[in-house]
């Protein structure tokens, strides 16, 4: 079924939408939950939780041109927050490695709700930058949160690849930022 179709499914509040939207996404966002959470329960929870989520915020949302991504970022924040919630301090050390990768060239926030806007801007042009792989490598490893093994065998490329890549990647952003005039 459409997208489109799925999304006025939830419009008229029709139970359908979310067995559409299971058949349709499921797997897939298990699969992200699945990533994130290593727990199959919990990646399925995190499934179940997207839809009830979507038919919360279906209406005022309309996301009949981006039903996936909708859906894939509600999941990656219920994942992220069952960690949070759930985890062991091994996990909880792996956000903080990611975290602090990032911070050595992001701004600080000291509006926080005007730099969330500025800076989705921002990452969104300098990721238009990046070839279709740099973009890939840099997405799979800060949006997915994947680790540099998992990566690497995506791929089909050296660990040491993608350290560099995400090196020079995170260099890029920080220069990228500088010239826009969100860094100082």
């Amino acid at each position: 079924m459409e997208d489109s179709l799925i999304v006025e499914l939830f419009l008229q509040r029709n139970e359908a939408a979310i067995s559409e939207s299971c058949e349709k996404y499921g797997s897939r966002l298990r699969s992200l939950a699945l990533e994130i959470t290593e727990d199959i329960g919990t990646a399925e929870e995190c499934e179940n939780d997207t839809y009830l989520e979507a038919w919360k915020r279906i209406p005022p949302h309309e996301p009949r041109a981006y039903l996936y991504a909708f859906f894939a970022r509600i999941t990656r924040h219920l994942a992220l927050n069952r960690i949070r919630e759930d985890r062991t301090q091994k996990r909880s050390a792996f956000l903080c490695s990611l975290s602090t990768e990032l911070e050595q060239c992001l701004p600080s926030c000291e509006d926080p709700q005007l730099d969330q806007l500025v800076l989705k801007e921002a990452l969104n042009g300098f990721l238009a930058t990046l070839s279709e792989e740099k973009r890939n490598i840099f997405l799979r490893r800060y949006w997915f949160l994947d680790s540099i093994e998992r990566i690497s065998e995506r791929f089909g490329i050296s660990q040491s690849k993608v350290k560099t890549t995400l090196f020079r990647c995170r260099r890029g952003l920080k220069s990228y930022l500088e010239q826009e005039g969100y860094v100082r």
